[in-house]
Formats: structure tokens, sequence, C-alpha cells
């Protein structure tokens, strides 16, 4: 009996112990939403000129490994589009004398690493900022389309550069790279809000509709009299077989600039007692 009772007073006294280790603040990831502008960058704007933001949207789930590195999966909603007549006609008369224009809505699946300058630790009023740098890869899906005189057209299915030849029309889907910078700020308790801007590389040239050539004579061919219509918008000249219409060796790319609104959320365990 005596040694029974010295178990089982050991055994309390060693739970006890254990339940009086404070307890750490986990941070497992966060949760939220983003919001802002996009813009483009590709065969209507290379001059990289920002003249044309479009409004962009999104949700972030982030995974934490640490204060430090994150992994992140975002979902985005973007609009992008431009026209040759927001150039400078002194500067590019080419372009102002091309005429084209598009809009486009993307819609993006990403997967990023984020990585902090800081310690950030949500809750800590020490370590509550820090500025970082996120980068990664993802998959767009993307239409580009104009309108003309009133009515709108989509331009993937035209063939406006002589896509079609043999079912070869562009594909409405792209790989996309993201790469850019950010800072973030703990608000209060959980609650996170940050300003980032992310550049975003892409293995197409066609989030415009226009990279190569004019050609003309395939476009009357299929009797598309529309596709002809929007393949040469020119003012006061008539292209040929082979006039230059974009510049292939370059690929479209856009920019999301976004404020983010997350939520962290956490777990707790018992801590080190080293």
């Amino acid at each position: 009996m005596k040694k029974f009772l010295l178990h089982f007073f050991v055994v309390l006294l060693i739970s006890n112990n254990a339940l009086a280790q404070p307890q750490a603040i986990v941070q497992e990831g966060e949760v939220g939403i983003a919001i802002g502008s996009a813009h483009y960058f590709g065969d209507l704007n290379n001059n990289v000129g920002l003249r044309n933001p479009q409004l962009t949207y999104g949700v972030i789930a982030k995974k934490q490994f640490g204060p430090y590195v994150a992994v992140r999966v975002a979902g985005h909603s973007a609009k992008i589009g431009y026209a040759d007549s927001m150039v400078n006609p002194v500067k590019f008369p080419f372009q102002k004398i091309r005429n084209l224009d598009f809009q486009n809505k993307i819609w993006e699946v990403s997967v990023q690493g984020d990585f902090n300058f800081f310690k950030y630790i949500p809750g800590d009023p020490e370590h509550r900022f820090t500025p970082y740098v996120t980068l990664g890869v993802g998959i767009i899906k993307h239409n580009p389309f104009t309108y003309y005189e009133g009515i709108k057209y989509k331009l993937r299915p035209l063939g406006t550069e002589g896509q079609g030849q043999d079912n070869s029309f562009y594909s409405d889907q792209a790989y996309c790279f993201p790469f850019g910078m950010g800072i973030k700020y703990n608000l209060v308790k959980n609650l996170n809000l940050g300003l980032e801007v992310v550049y975003r590389y892409t293995n197409t040239d066609y989030l415009d509709d226009v990279s190569a050539v004019y050609l003309p004579s395939y476009i009357n061919a299929n009797g598309l009299d529309i596709a002809k219509k929007l393949q040469d918008r020119s003012i006061g000249q008539i292209k040929l077989d082979g006039d230059q219409r974009g510049f292939s060796q370059q690929k479209d790319h856009y920019v999301l600039a976004q404020l983010t609104l997350t939520f962290s959320i956490s777990s707790y365990k018992c801590a080190d007692p080293r």
C-alpha cells in the first residue's frame, strides 16, 4: 500500500509539473483576401507605361514554417487592357498607326514561397512588422477581347495573325512566374495588413492577341470578314502578309499591386524547458 501511494504521488507531481509548464503560441498560417490594381506589359505597352491600371482581387492561404518562411496558395482574378491610342505618337508612331486595343480577364492560381527579412510573430509587439520577398509558379487562364462598333468580340477564335491553320490556335492557358516584395504589419493580435507588388512573368505572347505579323490572305481565304477588320485596324495604311504587327521575341507580363488583409491561425504547445 505504501509503494502504491508513493507511486501515485510521484505520478501526480509529474502531471502537475507538465500542466504548469508555460504554453507557447505556434503560428500555423494565415488566410485572407487581397485587392488592388493590375497592369499589363507587352506588345501594346512596350514602353513600360503605367497608364491603365485595372482591378484585381484574390484569396490567400499560407502555411507557416517558423517566423521567417511560409508557403502560400493563392487565387486571383485580374483585368488588364491597353490601347495603341494611349502612347505618345511622336515617340511611337508605329503604334499610333497600328491602332490596336484589347482587354483581358485573367484567372490565376499560384504557389509561392514567402521569406521574411525579420522575425514575424503576430501578437508579439516586438515582432509585428517585416518586409518580405515572394516567388513561385502559377497557371493562368485568359481570353482577350475587344469592342468593334459597340460589339464585343473574343479575339482568340478569330485567328487574327493566321492562327487556326491546322487548328493551331494559341492556348488560353499559360504559366506565370510571380516574383516581388511586400511588407506586412500585425494590426491587432491575429489580424495582419500587408502591401505587396508582385511581377508576373509569363510564357505567352498572346495576353493582348498581338505577337507576330499580319496575314490578311489567310483571313480572306477563310471568309472571316470581322477577323480581317480586327486584324488590321491601322490608320491610313493597308497591311500585307508579313508586315510587322507585334514583337514576337518578347513575352507578355503583368504586375499586381495589392493590399492584403489576413487572419493568423495559431495553436499552442508546451514551451521547451531548455
